[in-house]
């Protein structure tokens, strides 16, 4: 019995794959608006029934999508902190940072919503994901006397803009690079630097 459950779980998720596969690849062709169901289907190589088993509209698979893509952003987060009892963000190496193996992994998808008008309001709920993330997780380690939703609010800001640079740049750099760099934009201080006319 669980042996049929397990094979249907495998051809469930194969299935729902290829369906997003699909669509991240012709929303790279095509408006979305322009994207019927046939064409999904025919893409992935499936029958509208497989669709309709699954979802309703176009727009349950895309909102999968994005769902799919939030869940793993927020697993790559806490990554670095979850299964520890004590956090410190001077004693983390630059390895342990994994949200750009995260937009790595989906590339295809977030280059797509950058670089196009697929989902207008994704890149305000990743910031908003990234600022929730920091004021539920790490709120213990902020400094007091700066406004904690400020601080999130600009942290997430700021680890948006480099994802959208490295986009911008074709992931000409690795994961481990854009770790590497956020880890000494944590740690930089800088000096008070008197500009002189």
């Amino acid at each position: 019995m669980s042996e049929t459950l397990n094979s249907m779980d495998r051809r469930i998720k194969k299935s729902k794959a290829a369906l997003k596969d699909a669509l991240i690849h012709l929303m790279q062709k095509h408006p979305f608006k322009e994207i019927s169901i046939t064409d999904i289907v025919q893409r992935a190589d499936l029958n509208r029934g497989t669709f309709y088993r699954h979802y309703q509209y176009k727009e349950d698979l895309f909102n999968e999508i994005i769902d799919d893509v939030i869940q793993d952003l927020v697993t790559s987060f806490r990554k670095p902190y979850q299964d520890e009892e004590k956090f410190e963000v001077n004693l983390m190496p630059s390895s342990a940072i994994t949200i750009f193996e995260h937009v790595h992994q989906h590339a295809q998808f977030y280059t797509l919503v950058v670089k196009s008008e697929a989902s207008s309001n994704f890149q305000r709920m990743i910031c908003d994901v990234l600022r929730d993330l920091a004021l539920q997780d790490l709120n213990h380690i902020f400094p007091p006397h700066i406004n904690h939703e400020i601080l999130a609010s600009y942290q997430s800001h700021a680890i948006f803009g480099m994802i959208m640079e490295w986009i911008r740049q074709d992931f000409k750099h690795s994961p481990a690079y854009m770790a590497e760099e956020l880890f000494k934009i944590i740690h930089y201080k800088p000096d008070n630097v008197v500009l002189k006319n």
